[in-house]
């Protein structure tokens, strides 16, 4: 099993868990309003007056095969919408139930 954690802009409003969804991953914990800010030329999202916008963030545990498909789609929006802002990692779970 693998832990997928996605932070993404506001923006992308639902296309996120459709992402999730359209590859057969149902369970999902959502963060609205996170703040933060790209490690090499993320542009800051505190929201606030500086900074108005915010992100979202997305936790799933789920099997090992479903994680690439996953992250491929991720890329492709990310890759043709590079301003908004949309990264994702993964690791494993040791144990859950």
């Amino acid at each position: 099993m693998k832990a997928l954690f996605i932070t993404y802009n506001q923006a992308y409003g639902n296309e996120i868990v459709e992402v999730l969804e359209n590859n057969g991953q149902r369970g999902f914990t959502r963060f609205d309003g996170v703040s933060g800010k790209g490690s090499v030329d993320g542009i800051p999202r505190f929201d606030n007056h500086a900074w108005p916008e915010y992100n979202d963030a997305i936790i799933t545990v789920l099997p090992d095969d479903k994680v690439q498909p996953i992250l491929s789609e991720l890329k492709a929006k990310d890759e043709a919408t590079p301003d908004l802002g949309l990264r994702a990692f993964s690791w494993n779970v040791e144990n859950m139930y």
